[in-house]
């Protein structure tokens, strides 16, 4: 990410590493790839290295799923903050640096798989957490850190080798390495320490603080405009990894639907579930790549810390949302202690915030708020609250379901009809 507005072309003087023609089979000096390179797309190492993240959120969003459906809402949306958290800054750690300096040769396919293995492991680590956080003694984060050591390791090596062959950026480099592994020292202090679960919080959210320090601090070292992400690149690959938190909420619900039908067999309300699935997980994929992220960010690249920032929101609405779906199907199932407004909660809640994420992405890109798409929002707060009194008013779980899966569609409809003419004229102003 960087801090500079609206770059130039590539300096000679940057040596951008030449695109690879076959599978490398020797080492590449990692100069920084070219910003500006016609048709970058996501590579298949980086789907390769998306597929441990199906597991992560698919994890974070079961545990939530059963600390709701059990009554434990404050303990499961606490624990699931900090998982999505330190799955999704993994994440982008890797993401924004494979954008700038993927060499895609021996050695950087290593890491890569390293990193791989830090996610897995922490994985692993999710049930302790939630568990910790549940009985509210202290923070079980142990196996969730090794993973994050794992992880960075790997990460710190890369920024090495970059600040090593890459010159021109080698304090922007440094500065990473230095964030980073200041970051890591803490938390594997605040791992071993045995506090209690509120100097644990506290500590979290001082870390935190640092980890999203670095980024900011390191882009700022160099005249040159920061690290040479690629603008169309970074946005297919947040793209990419929207698609696979909103696959999880299929596969949630098909799951949970599958025990249900197991047990009771085919239902009306069960069909609904079904529907109500599929119906949020395409409303809500068309509602985001209605936000023209790549265009945008090729001329602003200042921008680029609070688009990729405000996307942990977005991933942990999105996983959120699947996870409460789980939620409404324990409830038809019987296996739950909430009742039909809890349900109908567990998933208005993070589509409204879901929701309120892509609309705040979309106002800060185009730099503006425009009174039709606050027309556009309101209708759906108000569809989101008729689906919510619906169910204090003794509606069936599956009329409540649908009431919420219209909800994205009322911009989605919007946008079509009148909506893209203000992006054009909005696109036109902030791109000059």
């Amino acid at each position: 990410m960087t801090s500079q507005d609206v770059p130039g072309e590539a300096s000679t003087s940057q040596r951008p590493t030449p695109i690879p023609t076959t599978s490398a089979h020797h080492l590449r000096r990692m100069t920084g790839r070219n910003p500006h390179h016609p048709h970058r797309a996501a590579t298949p190492l980086e789907l390769l290295f998306d597929l441990a993240f199906v597991v992560a959120f698919s994890s974070a969003g079961n545990e939530l799923a059963h600390a709701v459906s059990e009554g434990h809402i404050g303990a499961g949306i606490g624990a699931f903050a900090f998982v999505m958290f330190a799955v999704g800054w993994a994440w982008i750690n890797f993401s924004w640096f494979a954008s700038a300096y993927d060499t895609d040769d021996w050695l950087y396919r290593i890491c890569t798989m390293v990193q791989m293995i830090g996610v897995v492991i922490l994985v692993f680590g999710i049930p302790a957490l939630y568990h910790s956080i549940d009985e509210g003694h202290h923070l079980d984060n142990e196996v969730l850190v090794a993973g994050y050591v794992v992880m960075r390791v790997a990460l710190v090596a890369q920024w090495l080798r970059a600040a090593h062959q890459d010159p021109e950026r080698r304090r922007t480099a440094l500065t990473y390495v230095g964030f980073v592994s200041a970051a890591q020292v803490g938390w594997v202090i605040l791992a071993v320490a045995d506090t209690s679960l509120g100097v644990a919080v506290v500590a979290s959210l001082v870390l935190f603080l640092i980890e999203f320090s670095g980024p900011y601090a390191a882009e700022r070292r160099v005249k040159e405009g920061g690290t040479p992400w690629h603008a169309h690149h970074i946005a297919e690959r947040y793209g990419l990894l929207t698609i696979i938190a909103l696959g999880e909420g299929v596969l949630g619900t098909v799951t949970a639907v599958s025990a249900a039908i197991e047990r009771s067999g085919w239902s009306g309300e069960a069909m609904l579930l079904v529907v109500a699935g599929i119906g949020l997980t395409f409303g809500a994929w068309w509602s985001y790549f209605l936000i023209p992220a790549g265009q945008v960010l090729h001329r602003r690249r200042d921008l680029s810390f609070g688009w990729g920032y405000g996307h942990l929101v977005v991933f942990a609405a999105i996983t959120a949302t699947g996870a409460g779906l789980h939620v409404a199907a324990y409830v038809l199932e019987g296996e739950s202690t909430l009742g039909t407004v809890s349900a109908v909660l567990s998933i208005a809640v993070p589509v409204l915030l879901m929701l309120a994420a892509f609309f705040a992405l979309y106002c800060y890109l185009l730099g503006r708020i425009d009174p039709f798409h606050i027309l556009l929002f309101g209708l759906t707060i108000a569809l989101l609250l008729v689906a919510v009194l619906a169910a204090v008013w003794g509606a069936p779980l599956g009329v409540c379901l649908v009431l919420i899966t219209l909800a994205p569609f009322v911009v989605v409809v919007g946008y079509e009809t009148a909506g893209h003419r203000h992006e054009a004229a909005a696109l036109e102003k902030r791109l000059g």
